[in-house]
């Protein structure tokens, strides 16, 4: 059987790694032991046999060409499979180290996601996180994230879902607008109230609001002046400034409720959630820090899910 990668010379490829994070062939030459002319004919060799040139030099400094930034991003997670993998054959992952890429929505991202970061890496200081908070759904192979936390089911059936909580929805609005409009006692006084829209960011439907009477689930679709596109947290600024109600997750306005710069309405109503999960490629060969990480988001996640019942019990 013929190699694939007859023409591929690992060595000149660490050599290009190491060249361009530190963007200098002479630091590179004395990270590997060699000298600068060596690593500047095994970059050669590499530009030779690619076709492309990977960085542009000039006398004062030396940076990635758009090719050589590709290229890179390819190469170095292609040389961290491979020592995950030399890792798991000789036994050698008993302590979790490297980085690990997240993608969060702003939702999550900000109220429970980052706030959780620095007692992960107590745990295990030898691993960085790098984060992404967008509310756009990645691609993992193209984007390279290890995982990504989302609010809703995700067309994809080659990802794993491990569920992390179930986010109450809750409608409340600012005093300042409830004393000018009035508090609404039932779900059709919803239409004579200003009610804060947001667009789901991949579809751009407007999101109907949810809530459970006597029993039965409902959806019902509200009007307002105001529509909000991608972050869900802009919502709550409107809410805040007094510009009308908002239907949002318990947790993203659990202060505001506490110290009353929000007030919530239609509390009978209540009830009713969406579930976050966890997503990630399904592999057997997933790397230590990776599984940690994900353990710890549902362990923490669990323990804030059941913060909020604990404190009701006990008022």
């Amino acid at each position: 059987m013929a190699r694939e990668t007859s023409g591929v010379m690992l060595g000149s490829i660490e050599l290009f790694c190491a060249a361009a994070e530190l963007e200098s062939f002479t630091a590179a030459a004395a990270q590997a032991g060699i000298t600068p002319a060596a690593v500047s004919r095994a970059i050669g060799r590499l530009e030779e046999r690619l076709a492309v040139r990977l960085f542009v030099r000039s006398t004062r400094r030396m940076r990635l060409t758009d090719a050589g930034r590709a290229y890179h991003a390819q190469c170095r997670q292609a040389l961290a499979q491979i020592v995950e993998a030399e890792r798991e054959l000789t036994g050698r992952q008993a302590e979790a180290a490297g980085l690990i890429r997240v993608s969060a929505p702003t939702t999550f991202g900000h109220s429970v996601l980052l706030p959780l970061l620095p007692a992960f890496r107590k745990r295990y200081p030898k691993v960085s996180v790098e984060v992404q908070v967008s509310n756009r759904n990645v691609d993992f192979t193209e984007d390279h994230f290890d995982l990504a936390i989302r609010a809703r089911t995700q067309p994809d059936s080659g990802l794993v879902a491990r569920p992390l909580i179930e986010a109450e929805l809750v409608v409340a609005g600012a005093p300042s607008y409830l004393r000018r409009a009035g508090k609404p006692k039932s779900l059709a006084d919803l239409a004579s109230h200003e009610c804060i829209q947001f667009l789901l960011p991949r579809t751009g439907q407007k999101v109907l609001w949810e809530f459970r009477d006597e029993g039965r689930d409902l959806q019902i679709e509200t009007s307002g002046h105001y529509t909000v596109t991608d972050d869900v947290l802009a919502t709550l600024t409107l809410a805040r400034a007094g510009a009308g109600l908002v239907q949002t997750h318990r947790f993203l306005m659990a202060q505001d409720l506490a110290d009353g710069t929000l007030v919530e309405v239609l509390q009978r109503f209540g009830g009713r959630s969406r579930p976050f999960s966890v997503l990630y490629a399904g592999s057997r060969h997933m790397p230590l820090r990776v599984r940690l990480f994900i353990d710890f988001l549902v362990e923490q996640s669990q323990r804030l899910q059941a913060a909020p019942r604990q404190r009701s019990t006990t008022s």
